[in-house]
């Protein structure tokens, strides 16, 4: 039984709620909590509607008998269901229900042999559960009714026999189904898996359609990381009634407020939003203009107005902890699942031009030299004068710099060359040749983007000298034609642009940071640590192997890296050296606790530029409507005592939200890109290879991206030794050497769209699978008798471009 808490007087904190429940060593419900802060009669009451609301704001889950568990946990009493029995008999289980983000933990099942048959997947069974060093462990104590583990796959049929095949690529194994339903061959189905090895089979319980048809492979994301991608009715209704409040009345006092609204009227300034011409929403817009204060010589003055989503979603509501369940937005090609109904999300909160919207404005003071001098927030109205694209934005201010593309030897506009498939589309039309409107009203670009661009510049060279990390990585853009068809997928570009609209939203965030230091009020932190020591071992091991020098008693920054990749110059392995760089990297989180921003080289740093997609962004916005009393009431839209409370659980939450968005959308760019180069099976592709291991070599499609085996049966007849400390495979007798970097040519031999998956062969591959070499670890002994070299191309070295931030 876990130690009584010491008795504090009246009813306990959140925090020592959550402590309490994590520590008893029996379940946890109303009544033990109670008994054990001594709680009396009117205390239990408020108990009751402390933990309702802890549930409500994702702190706490219920389990089985009114126990609690902190979210994102196991209750110690469950309902697990089996999904797995291994080789040895053991069975795997999971949690039947699972909020938090990401999949399910597995438990290892501690059968009691004798007592009733053996599970087998699908069985539902009421455990004890208990983590140990080597994870979670089950201990069943009775067997339930059965339930389902669903599978999503697509149904096939050999003779008379239908096969469900999984769309995930790591499993393997194909199951016969066991009853079809109204599924037919081809369809996408959830099916669940029954019976025990070497039984096991599958039952469509649900048919999904086409899985080629427009929108099915983010379907398919959705349903495999459980992203909630429908509104209950309720939640639009309240959307709604929300985006009809009205935002006040005419300015007055200096700063454009009165009474009756305290927003500042800032409708006359020209402000303008810069996005994707794709965006689906506008949260961010900036202006900027020499600033005529005696004490910034030289300086600027610019605003970054965000939409103040705070005003429509309040603390407490259903509108705000179904955002809170949600975490973020998540974008795909075809479609958005956003954190806000689209009322919201795509409407009211969207800085639209010529639209009035509310907005939570950050004031910046900009040096000459860059630096920021100071900064002030407020509530205010504002009106965009243009929703700008980046290519229109950057293609008005190359306009009037006088900078045009070079023009190559023939005299034609030099370009980077596309990759050549066969049957690429054209990616321009003759009306774009002949289109001679400017795509940015003159007048705008005199008064915003020009002053915008010369501002943009000094904050630039602070952050130059400032030195975070640069790591130029390809990011893919599929563009899908009204019937949600591909026509391409390319690199997409990275523009002056760009980078001038990501340094005003960093100036915005770190003012954020600090300006609620100030009033040492919450804040909910971006943190992004410095890299431990051993993945620091691993990186100098690594560049070792291609004799780049790389000490580890020096205090490592993002320009330690940064001369690292200078030190290397256009050297073929640069890119591989960048993504050994990039896994070096901890992962970003967000959090209470100020642990700074390695990669921006940043002391402070809070994301505030995002709300309609971000729930970080939208604690940091109420957290200042807080501290700095942005409204008559403070207590209806700031920070509420219970966010304030939470700040620790809640960013835990969204920072898993945030993983599982990031693996969803990468999962469905992988399966668009399968599926356009499913027209190119046969063809000749240039690949870079990503990683090799003692079975093959993966390989991604220059440009295009997504990741294919070329599997070491089909690279030739000669044995291959792994050398697990540059990570290559070298041919005992022919010396070929396949490493991380090199370019190739290889022949697409299968693209899968719908598990994502690639393969690829050499270009001269005759092997068939199972009749190539195998591959062994240095040190180990070849097989006795010879075997002649294979026939292969020598990989190509050519020059990698493309760019990520």
């Amino acid at each position: 039984m876990a130690k009584r808490p010491a008795r504090s007087g009246g009813l306990p904190s959140r925090e020592q709620i959550l402590d309490f429940i994590q520590t008893s060593d029996e379940p946890a419900g109303k009544r033990e909590i109670a008994r054990a802060f001594g709680l009396k009669a009117q205390e239990k009451i408020a108990l009751k509607a402390l933990l309702r609301d802890m549930a409500d704001e994702g702190l706490i889950d219920s389990a089985p008998g009114r126990a609690f568990h902190r979210m994102g946990g196991i209750p110690k009493v469950t309902v697990l269901r089996v999904v797995d029995v291994d080789e040895s008999g053991r069975a795997w289980a999971v949690p039947e229900r699972w909020e938090a983000e990401g999949p399910p933990p597995r438990l290892r099942v501690m059968e009691r042999k004798g007592r009733g048959p053996a599970l087998g997947i699908g069985d539902r069974i009421l455990s004890r559960t208990e983590e140990d060093p080597k994870g979670w462990i089950a201990h069943p104590m009775k067997k339930l009714l059965k339930g389902s583990e669903l599978v999503l796959g697509v149904v096939h049929q050999e003779g008379t026999n239908h096969w469900l095949r999984p769309v995930e690529k790591k499993e393997r194994r194909e199951l016969p189904i066991s009853h079809l339903g109204d599924a037919q061959r081809g369809d996408l189905v959830l099916a669940e898996k029954v019976g025990r090895p070497p039984s096991l089979s599958a039952r469509v319980d649900t048919r999904l359609g086409d899985p080629f048809a427009p929108r099915s492979f983010s379907l398919i994301a959705i349903h495999k990381y459980g992203i909630p991608h429908e509104f209950p009715e309720g939640i639009v209704e309240e959307a709604e009634r929300m985006a009809g409040l009205p935002l006040g009345g005419s300015a007055a006092d200096a700063r454009g407020r009165s009474a009756a609204d305290p927003r500042e009227d800032l409708t006359a300034i020209p402000i303008v939003a810069i996005d994707p011409a794709d965006a689906r929403d506008h949260d961010d817009a900036v202006w900027a203009a020499p600033d005529d204060d005696p004490a910034n010589p030289g300086g600027w003055k610019a605003i970054v107005a965000i939409a103040d989503v705070s005003f429509y979603v309040r603390p407490g509501s259903a509108l705000d902890k179904e955002a809170r369940k949600r975490g973020n937005s998540v974008y795909f090609p075809d479609r958005v699942v956003p954190m806000l109904p689209e009322t919201l999300s795509a409407d009211i909160c969207s800085l639209k031009e010529g639209e009035d919207r509310a907005a939570l404005v950050c004031h910046l003071q900009v040096a000459k030299d860059g630096q920021l001098k100071s900064w002030r927030f407020s509530r205010a109205r504002v009106r965009i004068a243009a929703n700008i694209a980046y290519e229109d934005a950057q293609a008005a201010i190359d306009a009037v710099e006088g900078r045009l593309p070079p023009l190559s030897d023939e005299g034609d506009w030099e370009e980077e060359e596309p990759i050549e498939l066969a049957s690429s589309p054209c990616s321009f039309s003759e009306a774009d040749m002949n289109q001679t409107a400017p795509p940015v009203a003159p007048e705008l670009v005199d008064s915003t983007l020009k002053p915008l661009w010369a501002c943009w510049r000094a904050l630039y060279a602070a952050r130059a000298k400032r030195g975070p990390l640069e790591l130029d990585l390809p990011e893919r853009r599929v563009i899908l034609d009204e019937t949600g068809r591909i026509t391409s997928v390319a690199p997409r570009e990275r523009l002056d642009a760009h980078k001038l609209i990501e340094d005003y939203m960093i100036a915005a965030n770190v003012a954020a940071a600090k300006a609620l230091e100030a009033k040492k009020s919450p804040v909910m932190y971006r943190v992004h640590e410095p890299p431990g020591r051993e993945k620091l071992v691993a990186l100098k091991d690594y560049l070792k192997t291609f004799e780049v020098e790389f000490a580890l008693g020096q205090v490592v920054r993002p320009s330690t890296f940064n001369r690292i990749i200078d030190r290397i110059g256009d050297a073929d392995f640069r890119p591989q050296i960048m993504e050994q760089i990039l896994r070096t990297q901890t992962q970003a989180y967000y959090g209470p606790e100020n642990h700074g921003h390695f990669g921006l080289a940043l002391g402070s740093y809070a994301h505030f530029t995002s709300p309609i997609r971000r729930y970080a962004d939208l604690l940091v916005h109420r957290s200042l409507v807080r501290a700095y009393r942005l409204e008559p009431d403070v207590g209806e839209t700031g920070l509420s005592e219970n966010d304030a409370a939470a700040m620790d659980v809640v960013g835990e939450l969204i920072s898993n939200h945030e993983r599982r968005a990031m693996m969803a959308e990468r999962d469905t760019m992988d399966r668009y890109v399968a599926a356009y180069l499913a027209d190119h099976v046969g063809e000749l592709v240039p690949c870079r290879i990503t990683g090799v291991q003692p079975f093959g070599f993966f390989a991604t499609v220059e440009a295009l991206g997504g990741d294919g085996l070329v599997p070491v049966s089909t690279i030739g007849a000669e044995y291959f030794r792994y050398d697990e400390a540059s990570q290559t495979l070298v041919g005992d007798e022919s010396g070929t050497a396949f490493a991380p970097g090199q370019r190739l040519t290889l022949r697409l031999a299968e693209a899968d769209p719908v598990s994502g998956g690639l393969r690829f062969e050499l270009p001269d591959s005759t092997a068939g699978p199972g009749r190539g070499p195998r591959a062994r670890r240095e040190g180990q002994a070849p097989r006795p008798g010879k075997h002649p070299p294979g026939r292969r191309g020598r990989p190509s070295n050519i020059r990698h471009q493309g760019r990520r931030r």
